[in-house]
């Protein structure tokens, strides 16, 4: 049990969170006395069990399946086993244990008018928390607070009397399981399926919905294909019960279906932590699904509290948190109710990549939302073996789809799939966020060849686009 402290301690500010909360305070804040609320590792989710880990994972795994498409290119290549302990020991024991400890001895040591506190924070009144150092409990208040307290893995009931894990554990395995069954098929779910099937492990994929349901039909078609045939799936089916023996988990479906394995790993979606921090207390209004609610500046409903990131974005993103952290950032300088000092959160165009195999990259609608908007459409799907490097590749999979306005030669929305997706699309980011006009965008630079980018020029060109008359 805890020990309760009988004193409040007043902050200027408050930071509940410490993943692109962390970077919040720059030297304009240096004159403010900050309190930091942080029961786990520095750093949040991305750092510690998120998007960092699992790409040098990723990284890893697309080594070991060279083995496997070598052939291909006429190299005899074979794959004699993944060194599990040495993967750990690469990405966290030399990587990012030592930035997430250092992050938190920075804090800790060198910022005189910060103090860390390590437990668990929820608000007890208006801009007031309960938390606490080293097991003792302590209330604090500020006169702002910005929450940054992010989200965590949600988990169905029939699990939780069995043994499994999650992207926050399954990482750090004793060792690396013969056997595997994912439940979900969002894009957590598909990059530790390449992850694990690529290092050895057979895995088995159990989602009620497509693969990748949200992409657009033109790419989350063939990905399922191309997984149906990769990995043992159970697609549009539903788990029962579970029931675990001899350290295996066993799994009964819907239809009846048993499935065993000797790892569990859940990856039905993640929730935000908006009912640990008990906001209602504080007076913070939440949606439906357990975001906190806040307007376009990352203002709550409760005045002088702020949040941003996977507690309250629309887009579980890192890089769309560090993009809502630097608004909240110069926001919380200004004053709360002068909406003209304020800047708005940057939800414009935001893109997204899946780092499995292949490797999956978008940005703006899909087909066909741009047809439900009512857009004069046109569409462009350009394969990567058409072009010189996707010969090269032997890439036979691998495809951009480009969907425009005809009228107005504005792009819509740019999907990859292939080799360098998330690479190959930032042009075409670029293009959105500032408004290109695609008739003019492709004749206006030089396309490096044979380089794969020509993919993306090739498939502008391929759009019905309506050209001015001179």
């Amino acid at each position: 049990m805890s020990a309760v402290a009988t004193n409040s301690t007043h902050y200027d500010l408050i930071i509940v969170g410490t993943g692109s909360g962390n970077s919040i305070l720059t030297p304009d804040f240096d004159d403010k006395k900050v309190a930091i609320v942080e029961k786990g590792k520095f750093g949040g989710t991305c750092l510690n069990v998120g998007c960092i880990p699992t790409k040098m994972y990723v990284l890893a795994a697309e080594h070991a399946f060279a083995a496997r498409e070598a052939g291909k290119l006429g190299v005899d290549l074979e794959f004699h086993g993944a060194d599990w302990d040495a993967i750990k020991e690469r990405v966290f024991d030399n990587r990012i244990d030592l930035i997430a400890k250092g992050g938190e001895n920075y804090r800790r040591n060198e910022c005189d008018n910060v103090t860390v506190y390590d437990m668990e924070a929820s608000f007890v009144g208006p801009k007031t928390l309960k938390t606490g150092r080293g097991g003792v409990e302590e209330t604090i208040t500020a006169d702002t607070i910005i929450l940054a307290a992010g989200a965590r893995p949600f988990i169905p009931e029939w699990a939780k009397g069995v043994t499994y894990h999650t992207n926050e554990d399954v990482m750090r395995l004793d060792e690396l399981p013969k056997s595997m069954t994912i439940v979900g098929g969002g894009f957590i779910a598909m990059e530790f399926a390449h992850v694990f099937d690529a290092l050895g492990t057979d895995v088995t994929i159990i989602s009620r919905s497509p693969l990748l349901r949200p992409l657009d039909e033109d790419l989350r078609d063939p990905f399922n294909e191309i997984a149906t045939q990769r990995y043992t799936t159970h697609i549009g089916r539903t788990v029962a019960s579970a029931t675990e023996n001899g350290g295996q988990v066993t799994l009964t479906l819907d239809d009846d279906t048993q499935v065993t394995s000797d790892a569990l790993l859940i990856a039905t979606g993640r929730i935000p932590n908006s009912d640990t921090l008990n906001v209602v207390a504080g007076g913070i209004e939440t949606h439906d699904d357990g975001r906190v609610k806040v307007d376009e500046f990352g203002r709550t409903t409760a005045e002088g509290v702020w949040s941003l990131g996977d507690l309250s974005s629309p887009y579980q993103l890192k890089h769309v948190a560090n993009a809502e952290m630097r608004a909240v950032t110069h926001n919380v300088l200004a004053t709360w109710r002068d909406n003209g000092a304020l800047v708005p959160m940057p939800h414009d165009h935001v893109p997204s990549a899946i780092f499995t195999h292949p490797q999956i990259a978008t940005v703006g609608l899909t087909e066909q939302q741009a047809i439900e908007a009512s857009h004069d459409v046109t569409v462009k799907v350009q394969n990567y073996g058409d072009v010189a490097y996707g010969w090269a590749l032997e890439d036979s999979t691998g495809l951009v789809k480009l969907i425009a306005d005809r009228t107005t030669g504005k792009l819509l929305g740019a999907h990859y799939m292939g080799p360098q997706a998330s690479t190959l699309i930032q042009q075409m980011i670029t293009v959105m966020a500032y408004d290109l006009d695609l008739r003019e965008f492709p004749r206006s630079q030089y396309w490096i060849h044979p380089a794969l980018a020509e993919v993306t020029e090739n498939a502008i060109l391929g759009l019905d686009l309506t050209f001015k008359e001179v």
